[in-house]
């Protein structure tokens, strides 16, 4: 269950993030309020999911996630720059993710843990 916290945590970074865009420096009402709910839900998954998720993992997904999505979805918002470098480093940076949940599920299982 931590690790579907830790995914919808990241996933909440990302409309934060893009909120933030929105909010124009908080001048703009409506998405600064909605940046600021999405920011205190975000932080409170993060934070249940850190009870049992090494904080190192941890923190590398839920950035990775919020970093890769807001990347992706400013391609596709705000016509952000779409090189094939740019879409190879973010599969690099899913990949990592990808790993990292991998890794820590074999440590845990190999612990009698289950995660």
């Amino acid at each position: 269950m931590a690790w579907i916290y830790l995914m919808i945590a990241g996933i909440t970074e990302i409309v934060w993030a893009i909120g933030l865009k929105f909010a124009e420096g908080f001048t703009n009402l409506v998405p600064s309020l909605i940046t600021f709910v999405f920011i205190v839900i975000s932080f409170m998954l993060f934070a249940i999911a850190m009870k049992t998720i090494p904080i190192g993992t941890a923190y590398a997904v839920f950035t990775g996630i919020g970093a890769a999505g807001t990347a992706i979805l400013g391609i596709f918002l705000f016509n952000e720059n779409a090189s094939l470098e740019k879409l190879f480093f973010l599969s690099l940076l899913l990949i990592g993710i990808i790993g990292l949940k991998v890794l820590d599920g074999k440590e845990t299982s190999s612990k009698g843990v289950q995660s």
